[in-house]
């Protein structure tokens, strides 16, 4: 199994491949054939090429999918096929790589020219085209999006944009051109740009394509500075300028001047190594041989990862303290509460024991969202419990501790009798309010649904007794998408498979998205929290709406709210449409996740009362969960 490519990244240089297309055309492909359409056309075409460069030494390889946009497509009639165009590209390249290399879906500008001058062209249009993409991409099975060859700033943000809100936690390679100087032929700089592409989301940034080696290396040189000088870095350059000769377009660089050059930008910061316009399998070669790569190979916690997920039931340990002390007489609540950016916790505190009161059965607790400094959840979490008498729930990311501090820290917890953890990867660093942050992500949410598994068990990840199990009980976060629903579906799966026995999603806005999640999820081997978000005011809609990924507020609700110009009577209305939800799905849910909004708990004891004076009881389903 091979590793995870951002922890694998982190501090190893990665050999991606060359031009796939000019190599295809190379390998005697007609000049008047689309490329992309090879991959519903000639699927074993595309595949050869791949072995081709996985045999010369590649150890990521770029989905045949570069121009596989709808406005590129359309000319050739097979616009309303990109989705399936892109799914079949990932595949082919996950095919080739066998599992043994890493496959990235390859995304490259619209077609359409930025800034818009196409009055019959929209902003959301392109996003649609953007998103299809991602979505066919992910769907084939890839391990990273590289969105490259861009050469307007603009239109690289709404790509990120666009992937972030479509695959939330897929890995990024933000990739423009800087022919000249080390700036687009916008005239914007290379520092600027590659900035701007962290603050979206990026996780890798750099350059392809451009007028050569030396302008690459250029760009990078700039690019390091970015991210405070702790930016992972890609160079992708072309083998020099290119010269027609007769008919033929040649690029002059050899492989072993392109090796000397990928050398020194390495020596720069590059982490991602690999070739555009006219490398080939020979130029990878030669970089593989002067620059001494080792073969991609399973870090330790991958193997324990993939130990996990072996289908042993006696390795998924039982439902945890927390599912275990709930009762099958009403419907189970977790309220959030934010830990304050601040050491006064007396208003949390007065919160939890509040909602304790009024019948709620657990608080969730996040851990510096948005990578806002905020007072550590694992020691509020225990003041909570000692003080409210209520169980927490400790949201665990892997952003902020490497793999070794996150065991210990469970162990802590457990010592703490916390009785249950979220398992999430963690917003990015990007966003922070501290200066000098980065991410770690040693484990993602994955990987620490596994580690608490492990925990669970007896086990470290090392395979190492700890002489007790702790008894924790193992959460996973859920993004439901009623409109594509099947990609998160399966990351679900997984996550369950590893171990996590209850879910709470993202915040969902209407009953009819509720019953289409329940209906789908109902094979899930988990209790399943939907997550109420309620609403105070038309900005803070259209603020989740168009600003946090995952969220989707239907334009009804948004609209509703627009009638009225006063806040305090789109809160009334926003409050009403809360509690005629909860009214409307608490007879078809395992339970309820309420998620107190700018951590005004009184809001949502409202909604606790509503609840437990109406004697819920949800789905009943919770004696199937809550069962050792």
């Amino acid at each position: 199994m091979k590793p995870n490519f951002l922890e694998y990244i982190q501090d190893r240089v990665i050999l991606g491949d060359g031009a796939l297309g000019a190599y295809l055309y190379q390998c005697g492909v007609s000049r008047d054939k689309n490329i992309d359409l090879l991959n519903l056309q000639s699927p074993e075409t595309v595949h050869n090429a791949h072995e081709e460069y996985i045999r010369a030494g590649s150890q990521l390889i770029e989905t045949n999918t570069f121009g596989a946009s709808r406005y590129q497509l359309e000319p050739m009639g097979f616009g309303d096929s990109q989705r399936e165009i892109n799914r079949a590209g990932a595949e082919i390249a996950v095919k080739a790589a066998g599992g043994k290399v890493f496959v990235a879906g390859s995304v490259g500008p619209s077609g359409i020219r930025f800034p818009l001058i196409d009055e019959e062209t929209t902003i959301d249009e392109i996003r649609d085209s953007f998103r299809e993409q991602f979505l066919g991409l992910a769907e084939g099975g890839v391990d990273a999006f590289i969105i490259e060859t861009f050469s307007s700033l603009d239109e690289m943000l709404l790509a990120l944009e666009v992937a972030k809100e479509t695959v939330t936690d897929m890995p990024i390679i933000a990739q423009m051109v800087f022919p000249t100087g080390g700036t687009t032929t916008h005239g914007e700089d290379a520092l600027h740009c590659g900035e701007a592409m962290l603050r979206a989301g990026a996780d890798v940034i750099g350059t392809n394509c451009g007028r050569g080696v030396d302008t690459a290396a250029t760009a990078i040189r700039k690019m390091a500075q970015a991210g405070g000088g702790k930016a992972i870095l890609s160079a992708f350059p072309n083998a020099g300028m290119p010269e027609m000769i007769g008919h033929r377009t040649i690029y002059p660089a050899q492989p072993d001047y392109m090796a000397k050059k990928a050398a020194e930008m390495i020596r720069g910061g590059v982490h991602l190594i690999g070739g555009c316009c006219g490398t080939t399998p020979a130029h990878i070669q030669q970089f593989k041989s002067v620059l001494k790569i080792k073969p991609v190979r399973p870090t330790a916690h991958s193997a324990v990862a993939q130990a996990a997920t072996e289908p042993d039931s006696e390795r998924t340990a039982g439902p945890g303290k927390f599912l275990a002390g709930l009762t099958g007489d009403r419907l189970p609540i977790i309220v959030e509460l934010d830990p304050p950016t601040h050491l006064d916790i007396e208003h949390v505190l007065t919160g939890a024991e509040k909602l304790a009161e009024a019948g709620t059965d657990a608080i969730s607790l996040a851990e510096n969202p948005l990578a806002i400094l905020r007072t550590g959840n694992l020691g509020l979490a225990s003041l909570i419990q000692k003080q409210a008498k209520i169980s927490t729930i400790l949201h665990q990311t892997g952003r902020d501790l490497n793999a070794l501090a996150l065991q210990a820290r469970m162990m802590e917890a457990h010592l703490l009798d916390i009785p249950a953890v979220l398992g999430v990867t963690g917003d990015s660093a990007t966003g922070t309010d501290q200066p000098g942050v980065s991410g770690v992500f040693d484990l993602r949410s994955h990987g620490i649904i596994s580690m608490l598994n492990g925990l669970n068990n007896g086990a470290n990840m090392a395979g190492k007794s700890l002489k007790k199990n702790t008894d924790f009980s193992i959460g996973a976060a859920f993004s439901f998408r009623p409109q594509n629903p099947d990609f998160q579906i399966r990351r679900l799966e997984k996550k369950v498979e590893l171990g996590a026995r209850f879910v709470m999603t993202q915040p969902l806005f209407s009953a009819e998205a509720i019953s289409q999640m329940v209906e789908k999820t109902s094979h899930i081997n988990a209790m399943i929290f939907p997550g109420i978000f309620p609403l105070i005011s038309l900005r803070n809609a259209e603020f989740l709406h168009n600003e946090v990924p995952g969220i989707h507020v239907p334009s009804k609700v948004r609209e509703q709210l627009a009638r009225y110009d006063q806040v305090a009577d789109q809160r009334k209305v926003a409050l009403e449409f809360t509690a005629q939800l909860i009214d409307q799905v608490a007879t078809m849910i395992d339970g309820i996740y309420l998620i107190s909004p700018l951590n005004k708990w009184d809001i949502v004891l409202n909604y606790v009362k509503q609840i437990r004076n109406a004697q819920y009881q949800g789905s009943g389903r919770i004696k199937d969960f809550t069962r050792a």
